[in-house]
């Protein structure tokens, strides 16, 4: 199982279209897809199954990715951890998990974190902190897809839910026997 953390600098930085982009370049492979946020969406349960495909909602966009499974998770920090290692638990035997989110890093360490980062005009999120300590690669929109090698790697693409030939290969290398 391969356990991969999206994080952002900020709102509308691309996660959601990385998490569909990463879904559809590994498509022989089961993904459930996870969303934490700290807003409210209407759901009375912290964690809630999305069931319909389509560009609604950030979770019905992973189905029409090709996830197997879609959860939004609107927890209290102060049950947070509990919901990831139930997700953990639930979800690890027969699927890779990918997260959108900068805090589920205080509960668990994935096998990959990659950062987007973007060109906001609006405030950073503080919590992107725990991401640029942990991630193995920045993604970024640009003109044309080009990687610039470092530590860590910086993948420029020219969409984000396109991953680069290049990008796909490194993720394969990346998570190696994890993904069997």
């Amino acid at each position: 199982m391969a356990i991969i953390v999206v994080g952002g600098n900020g709102r509308g930085a691309g996660k959601t279209s990385l998490i569909c982009g990463l879904i559809r370049a590994m498509p022989e492979h089961r993904w459930t897809a996870v969303k934490i946020t700290s807003h409210a969406h209407g759901h009375s349960e912290p964690v809630c199954e999305e069931k319909i495909a389509g560009q609604g909602t950030d979770t019905g966009r992973y189905l029409e990715a090709g996830a197997h499974c879609a959860l939004l998770v609107t927890a209290h920090e102060g049950t947070m951890a509990s919901i990831v290692q139930e997700i953990l638990v639930k979800h690890a035997a027969n699927t890779h998990l990918i997260f959108e989110s900068n805090s589920v890093l205080r509960y668990m360490r994935p096998n990959l974190c990659l950062a987007v980062a973007s060109d906001l005009k609006g405030a950073r999120k503080p919590s992107f902190e725990m991401v640029e300590r942990c991630m193995d690669a920045t993604v970024a929109l640009s003109g044309h897809d080009h990687i610039i090698e470092g530590a860590p790697i910086h993948f420029h693409l020219a969409s984000l839910e396109r991953i680069s030939p290049p990008m796909c290969a490194w993720l394969r290398e990346q998570l190696g026997d994890r993904l069997p």
